[in-house]
């Protein structure tokens, strides 16, 4: 078994494990975090299995940009657009990259301190 067939994220994306669906395109799935670290936690995944933003390479830019333009749309969509949100990509254990799968955190809703923590 590969591991898209047991990745968390790529069996989401399959519909085999529920989730709380914020926004989806052809290329990317936007779903709300189970543990929020702020009012607004969405993660936008590719729908594509990559293993973390380590992994991309040159010929992912187009999913990078899409992956950009979906977590503004949930920033838009969420009402934290012109307040302003946080864009996270976490790679490796101390980072706390629990997911396999490249994610990117929406963060916003309140005021987030600096440096994050």
């Amino acid at each position: 078994m590969g591991a898209e067939e047991n990745c968390l994220f790529c069996r989401i994306i399959r519909g085999e494990v529920p989730s709380d669906r914020v926004l989806s395109t052809d290329n990317t799935y936007a779903f709300r975090d189970i543990e929020p670290a702020a009012p607004v936690h969405v993660l936008v995944v590719p729908r594509r299995h990559i293993a973390h933003a380590g992994a991309v390479g040159p010929d992912d830019a187009p999913l990078l940009a899409e992956l950009l333009g979906t977590a503004r749309q949930v920033a838009e969509q969420e009402g934290v657009a012109e307040s302003g949100y946080r864009l996270v990509f976490n790679v490796g254990e101390d980072a706390c990259n629990s997911v396999a799968h490249l994610h990117l955190h929406v963060l916003g809703g309140r005021q987030l301190g600096w440096p994050p923590g």
